[in-house]
């Protein structure tokens, strides 16, 4: 249960600051599972190139918003 709210928490935090970043406008619901999704994104470009930073919720952070800004860049292109 504690592991739920911790992702929820970091994909809240994750989705806001890549918001922020990519100047998108989603409300709360939005910018947190875009931060979840980001997680799993971000880490996944991570393992892709090599770039593991190691656990704890500074590097999840930090590939949960590479991860959502990802995203966030590749709806824009997509529309």
């Amino acid at each position: 249960m504690g592991g739920l709210i911790l992702t929820i928490v970091i994909g809240a935090a994750a989705g806001w600051l890549a918001g922020r970043i990519m100047g998108s406008r989603l409300d709360i619901p939005w910018q947190i599972a875009l931060g979840i999704l980001g997680g799993v994104v971000g880490n996944w470009i991570a393992g892709t190139i090599g770039l593991w930073a190691g656990g704890g919720l500074l590097a999840a952070l930090v590939w949960s918003t590479v991860g959502a800004c990802v995203l966030i860049a590749l709806s824009r292109a997509i529309r």
